[in-house]
């Protein structure tokens, strides 16, 4: 059967079984639960059908996305049997993030002995880090407002959760910060912030994915090498380019798993869940996924438009990594193929080697919005009234506190637990988000992708490096680098 015979069976079995979903959710027609059973196992056999003909690796991760809710709603236990299978793809994918880091952002400084373009790279990329994470703030900050989702919540029937002990700040710094007067604590952090971002042993950075802290080493090393002479110099670079290379195809490698990890991922996350979760809590879910929807309309859209990039080739370019980001909920598992992608696209590798890893740190767009629509929620559901002002020290706090933790697990949560903490919020709300955070962050990493591989694209233009026939080529994806 050809493709486009295959596609069009595929289009018209996903809208019937969308059809009769409606009339089951809404009880008309009296459809039963068993009819929605074979209902979604039907469509999940044209989807794999429609993916055997297609042979195309994003269109097999989002029938494994699909297939994923499937096994989470109609066999809850098998679906959570199957998490390992998505923590594994995840583990393949982080030993990938420090070599990739390293070699590329080397080469990309040293092959090139450019060191002033390094020094322009990075306050440009801050620059519009800067803006980004600031307009994403405001949005989230707008739409709560509107919305109102936390005003009149029925805290008693709220899902709790344990919520995680993991502090933002050291044992060792809060032990400074109990014998220092409150004044300074800001300033406190901020220093501790910046000396955190400085590796004591490059192998304990990669080991323990410290992003920040690889980049930075990176850097330093990098502009080291250039400084030496070209004979001595040419080994190291040589060495890099090689890694580099290797691990993009080692990246390909690991990819061809994406499938199977995306989809136990999503059937984790919808069988340890349920399907149920999405009916708690419903407004403050709707908030952040319009205000993440307004903040790529309003601010990532114009952009892209006024610096002509090619939307549509740029969509193909980062389906496949934001499809990881969603189903995983980790930016780190999109990482490698974001970086890929970005490269083939027209972005030259020394601007996506350093723009998207630095990006990882202060370029969460998607967690910058959630966590100043989380802390007004919070505000909201407790009963306290808080002015503008209020709300802006909290947002812009939370902006700075969340910088540097990108690598730790339920980060956003834990920066939102010390910043509800610090002005006087009631942490027992905090416990009852966090029973549908999976779902929230799906859509926020998910926005921190495409934030991040635009700001490649921004800079790229900004230096007058960006290959607009790389990105004018339909199978630009195709093209071995």
């Amino acid at each position: 059967m050809s493709k486009k015979k295959v596609g069009f069976v595929t289009l018209v079995t996903i809208t019937i079984a969308i059809i009769i979903t409606l009339f089951y959710e809404f009880d008309l027609f009296g459809v039963s639960p068993s009819v929605m059973k074979g209902v979604r196992w039907l469509t999940a056999a044209v989807l794999v059908l429609n993916a055997l003909v297609r042979k195309n690796l994003t269109t097999w991760i989002m029938t494994c996305l699909v297939l994923g809710v499937f096994v989470g709603l109609d066999f809850p236990d098998l679906a959570i049997a199957m998490h390992p299978l998505s923590q594994g793809f995840i583990k393949l994918v982080k030993t990938i993030v420090g070599p990739i880091l390293f070699a590329t952002l080397v080469f990309g400084i040293a092959g090139h002995s450019d060191l002033k373009s390094v020094g322009r790279m990075a306050w440009k990329s801050m620059l519009y880090f800067f803006c980004a994470t600031t307009c994403a703030i405001f949005i989230g900050l707008a739409v709560i407002n509107i919305t109102k989702a936390g005003v009149g919540v029925d805290i008693e029937h709220m899902p709790h959760e344990e919520l995680p002990t993991t502090s933002a700040v050291s044992v060792a710094d809060q032990k400074v910060l109990d014998h220092i007067a409150k004044e300074v604590h800001g300033v406190y952090k901020f220093n501790a912030f910046i000396r955190d971002t400085f590796p004591e042993n490059i192998v304990k950075s990669v080991y323990e994915n410290k992003v920040l802290q690889i980049v930075i080493f990176g850097v330093l090393f990098g502009i080291g090498l250039a400084m030496v002479n070209e004979k001595k110099r040419k080994p190291l670079v040589d060495f890099t380019e090689s890694l580099s290379e290797a691990m993009f195809k080692f990246t390909n490698l690991v990819m061809l798993f994406a499938p199977i990890g995306v989809g136990a991922a999503m059937a984790y996350t919808v069988g340890h869940l349920g399907v149920d979760i999405l009916k708690n809590l419903f407004m403050l879910l709707m908030s952040l996924y319009i205000a993440l929807i307004a903040f790529l309309l309003l601010v990532l859209f114009p952009v892209a438009l006024y610096l002509k990039v090619p939307v549509k080739q740029f969509i193909n370019a980062i389906k496949e990594p934001v499809s990881i980001a969603f189903a995983t909920t980790s930016s780190d598992a999109a990482l490698p193929k974001a970086m890929e992608n970005m490269e083939k696209f027209g972005v030259p590798r020394k601007i996506v080697s350093f723009v998207i890893p630095t990006g990882y740190s202060f370029n969460l767009d998607g967690t910058s919005l959630y966590l100043s629509l989380a802390s007004i929620f919070v505000a909201q559901a407790a009963g306290i009234e808080l002015s503008i002002g209020q709300q802006l020290l909290i947002a812009f706090t939370l902006m700075i506190t969340s910088k540097g933790v990108a690598a730790v697990p339920r980060a956003s949560l834990i920066v939102l637990i010390a910043t509800a903490d610090q002005f006087g919020l009631p942490t027992f709300v905090i416990a009852a988000i966090l029973g549908i955070d999976e779902l929230m962050d799906m859509a926020r990493t998910s926005v921190n992708v495409i934030g991040n591989c635009l700001a490649t694209v921004v800079v790229a233009k900004w230096e007058g490096e960006f290959d607009e026939s790389a990105a004018e080529n339909p199978n630009f994806l195709e093209v071995e680098k």
